[in-house]
């Protein structure tokens, strides 16, 4: 019975989206992009009945918050173990294949750290010259501890222009690669305050699976 909660598909991810923090539907859905609307409502309405989350009027919005149970956060081991596998033993080829921006920007989003950055509003531009036009350019705005992630350009003044590979960034933020590797070897070009660009390794935060090894650094070690 555990198994048919837990094991049916997308089910891990919409978990991980809301043990990382996310409580609305559209903050959700924006950590599982390939997943459509339907099915993420249908796979939260499944969770709810089994009692892994409930749902409250939310505090930002007129709609719900989606927030875990102490059953839903019993499976917090659970979900973070699988995630530590699969940086361990999937292939990190496989895993830079089919890579979504939007998912990766999202990511840098909740876990960027603004202790290293200036007390200002800072904004960052990242570009990806590889992609169509409507996903190549992305700002994450940092004001007073809070960080958004704009999808047009909001108008402020660009502290930092970051300019890259899609690759290079996905591998910097899985742990595989570091910032100054890919400027060293042409793949990523920052321009702009050097302090941001100096401290980027530390504000950039890392995916949370970033610190572990994987199978083919286990094995050299």
């Amino acid at each position: 019975m555990a198994a048919e909660v837990f094991c049916t598909r997308w089910t891990a991810l919409v978990l991980r989206e809301v043990l990382c923090g996310s409580t609305r539907f559209n903050d959700i859905r924006r950590g599982v992009p390939r997943m459509s609307p339907t099915l993420l409502s249908k796979r939260l309405k499944e969770l709810k009945k089994a009692g892994i989350i409930y749902t409250r009027p939310s505090q930002q919005s007129s709609g719900v918050d989606y927030v875990l149970t102490s059953a839903g956060e019993d499976l917090r081991p659970l979900v973070m173990s699988l995630g530590n596998w699969g940086q361990r033993w999937v292939e990190s080829s496989l895993s830079l294949k089919n890579l979504d921006p939007s998912l990766l920007m999202w990511d840098m989003r909740r876990h960027l750290d603004p202790t290293p950055l200036p007390e200002k509003r800072c904004t960052i531009q990242f570009e990806y010259p590889e992609l169509e036009a409507a996903r190549q350019r992305w700002w994450l705005v940092i004001d007073k501890g809070m960080v958004d992630l704009c999808l047009v350009d909001p108008g402020h003044e660009i502290d930092l222009a970051v300019t890259g590979s899609l690759r290079a960034m996905t591998a910097i933020w899985m742990g595989l690669s570091t910032v100054a590797k890919e400027v060293e070897a042409g793949a990523l070009d920052l321009a702009g305050d050097p302090v941001i660009a100096r401290s980027m390794q530390i504000w950039l935060g890392l995916s949370p699976f970033a610190k572990e090894k994987s199978r083919a650094d286990a094995q050299a070690a």
